[in-house]
This record gives structure tokens, C-alpha cells and sequence, in this order.
């Protein structure tokens, strides 16, 4: 558990640092055989202290922690009860990502990071958050995606490691940026789907996203 608290704390910070969240926004979790641990309801991701994280049992969602979990914590157990691989859940804010998916567009593939390591995004219109109707909505695409976009509200990776679904929500925000940078200077040219399929079948690329679920 020790570890995973770490890995949590480290991520918190993260996402403060690279700005993908504001104030008190967003919230993360991992596993850890029958529970998951969160960050609190209601703290800057920065001022959560290692005794802070709240254990959740995932099958019941019993809350087993002295402090209330992120109003978000329903989301976060449906990624988790839907797949079993999944270890690690984030939820940001990520600016350009809002952005571009609030306008109705999905963020295209612009460069091949992208469409390499990201194969599989979900997107879906606003949803009051913090209930039990997008807890819902998130539960039924999960199973097979590695992010979803929130339309008017943010992101969410997944990964079998929190640095695999943090990568994924970094590159999400950067092809979001690229986009819409892009559009105030000409005409992007997006990547084509059998452009896109030659990067997923790269070795390269495989090789890079295997390393990406080891701790």
C-alpha cells in the first residue's frame, strides 16, 4: 500500500505542476486488490498529506477512511469494476482538451505520438458531474477505452500503471493544443486512418507502450 500511496502523492503533484488541473480540481485513485484509494473531497491536490487518501472498497463502495473521497469517487469505481486491468484512474481539466471537445469536435491525430500510443478514446456530451447518471455513462464505454473525453468538463485515463494513464492524459492535451493552435494559423492537416494504423502497428511503439505498465 505504501507504494501506491507514493505513486498517488507523486501524481497529484503532477498534475498541479503541469497545470492540467485548477485549485482544487480533479481527483485520481488506484487500486489495491479490494479497495481503491482517492484523494479526498475537497483538497488542493498539493496539500494532500500520505494518511489522506481514502480507501474505498471497489465491489461495495464502502468508504473506509476518516475523510469523504473526491465527489467523483462513483466514476472512478465503475473504471475499475468494468475492467479488471485497470490500476490506476485520473480525472483533470486539461484546458485545451475542454476546449476543443466543447466546440463538438474530437481532437484528431496531428502527429504520431497520438494515434501510436492512444488507440482507444471515448467521447461523450456533458453530464452533471459528481452523479450517479455520468458515473453511469462512463460505466458502459470504460471496459475498452484507455481515456474519455467530457464534453464542458474534462478527461479520464486509465491505465494498468499511473504513469501509463498519465502519459495518456498528457497526450491528450497536447494533441488538443496542437489542434487548436493550428486552427488559428491555416487549415490542419489531420493524419489519415492508414496513416494512423502503419504507427499502431509500429514495434517501436509497442515496445514503448509495454513499458509504460511497468511501475
Amino acid at each position: 500500500m505504501s507504494t501506491i500511496i507514493t505513486e498517488l502523492e507523486k501524481y497529484a503533484h503532477k498534475l498541479v505542476d503541469d497545470r492540467l488541473v485548477v485549485g482544487a480540481g480533479g481527483n485520481l485513485s488506484m487500486r489495491d486488490e479490494k479497495n481503491l484509494y482517492i484523494s479526498p473531497s475537497g483538497f488542493d491536490l498539493k496539500d494532500i498529506k500520505r494518511d489522506d487518501w481514502v480507501p474505498v472498497n471497489i465491489e461495495t463502495g464502502k468508504v473506509n477512511g476518516q475523510l469523504k473521497p473526491s465527489s467523483e469517487v462513483e466514476m472512478h469505481l465503475e473504471c475499475f469494476r468494468h475492467n479488471k486491468e485497470i490500476k490506476a484512474v485520473l480525472h483533470a481539466h486539461p484546458t485545451y482538451s475542454v476546449a476543443v471537445s466543447s466546440t463538438g469536435e474530437n481532437i484528431p491525430p496531428m502527429f504520431p505520438d497520438f494515434p501510436a500510443m492512444l488507440k482507444d478514446i471515448a467521447y461523450i456530451d456533458y453530464i452533471i458531474p459528481t452523479t450517479h447518471l455520468l458515473a453511469n455513462a462512463v460505466a458502459k464505454v470504460i471496459s475498452s477505452k484507455q481515456a474519455i473525453v467530457m464534453r464542458n468538463h474534462g478527461v479520464i485515463t486509465v491505465g494498468s500503471t499511473m504513469k501509463e494513464a498519465y502519459f495518456y492524459m498528457q497526450l491528450i492535451e497536447e494533441a488538443a493544443k496542437v489542434y487548436a493552435i493550428s486552427k488559428t494559423v491555416g487549415n490542419p492537416q489531420i493524419l489519415t486512418e492508414k496513416e494512423c494504423e502503419d504507427l499502431r502497428n509500429l514495434s517501436s511503439e509497442t515496445y514503448r507502450s509495454d513499458l509504460l505498465k511497468k511501475q
